[in-house]
């Protein structure tokens, strides 16, 4: 897949996509319904398929100082996009130049003479341009005027509700984890680098890979059975694991991490790239009154992570 992240610097070959547009935080099943209609519309016209998408999350953009909300960093966000097929990733950047681009300005300068798109999929829901005033009926009448076609892909929903980043930031809130996989197609990840921590979990033999949670949205703070995949390096593979994420009150809090035990392995993760899947909340954060019993704890955490993927693998 190749990403780009300036419209206006294309080469022609880089330009006539078929593209499905929209911010796909979490890229859940309504997103992958509006992905799918955009890749049907490649084959048929013959072109690349693509995704258009911005950077930053317009409602960053809006509102800096709001509580953190993504589900995923955009990094995440490509590695998804790429397994489902996209050929080119389009990032637009969300600055104040864009925000303020009237509907007819966004259609006819950035997708139809930037980008060059030959057809645009948007949910029915869509809506863009200054003070979001086009919405997916405008793109219709400007995508014909500007010389694409535009299709409408539906809002997908289940009897619990419309599939949202809404809902799923709620269930994970919630400390449902399942409910989130249910509107995701696929267990909520957390990705990234593994840091260095303090080592406690290493000096009780339990050592732990650290990962930020700086800008993501905080699940319900407690632990975890968690599917974790190395991405790359040496230990690349898959392995279950136990994982907290939480401000660690027992050594005095801080910013929230994400710290994952990986069952049965032995070796450095240091650098190396992990996805963390949360499979099952298992109880939540606690304060200690020293390393003895919080040892303990941990001990049992990691008896009941293996348990419940165990039985999830049957």
């Amino acid at each position: 897949m190749r990403r780009f992240d300036d419209y206006r610097r294309l080469t022609p070959g880089d330009r006539g996509a078929s593209v499905a547009m929209g911010n796909f935080d979490g890229v859940h099943l309504g997103h992958q319904s509006v992905l799918a209609l955009a890749h049907a519309g490649a084959a048929e016209l013959g072109a690349r398929f693509g995704v258009v998408t911005f950077e930053p999350h317009p409602r960053s953009f809006f509102a800096p100082d709001a509580p953190p909300f993504r589900l995923m960093t955009a990094e995440a966000r490509a590695r998804r996009l790429e397994k489902l097929g996209v050929e080119m990733l389009y990032e637009l950047p969300f600055d104040a130049a864009l925000a303020a681009l009237t509907p007819e300005a966004f259609v006819f300068d950035v997708l139809a003479e930037g980008l060059g798109v030959r057809h645009v999929v948007v949910g029915a829901d869509f809506r863009f341009g200054k003070g979001r005033a086009g919405d997916a009926d405008d793109l219709t009448a400007l995508g014909a005027a500007a010389g694409f076609g535009v299709t409408l892909a539906p809002l997908v929903s289940d009897r619990h509700g419309d599939y949202s980043s809404t809902a799923i930031r709620a269930a994970l809130s919630e400390g449902h984890p399942e409910h989130a996989a249910r509107i995701l197609g696929h267990w909520h990840r957390i990705e990234g680098p593994v840091l260095h921590g303090e080592q406690r979990g290493r000096a009780m033999g339990v050592p732990t890979a650290n990962l930020s949670m700086d800008g993501l949205h905080l699940p319900r703070l407690g632990v975890y059975a968690v599917i974790v995949d190395v991405l790359d390096g040496p230990h690349r593979g898959r392995w279950p694991g136990v994982a907290s994420i939480g401000v660690r009150p027992t050594f005095g809090g801080g910013a929230a991490n994400l710290e994952a035990h990986l069952l049965d392995f032995d070796g450095d993760l240091y650098g190396a790239r992990l996805s963390v899947a949360l499979v099952a909340f298992q109880r939540l954060e606690l304060t200690f009154d020293g390393m003895d019993s919080l040892a303990v704890q941990m001990r049992a955490d990691l008896a009941e992570a293996r348990d419940r993927l165990v039985r999830l693998a049957r």
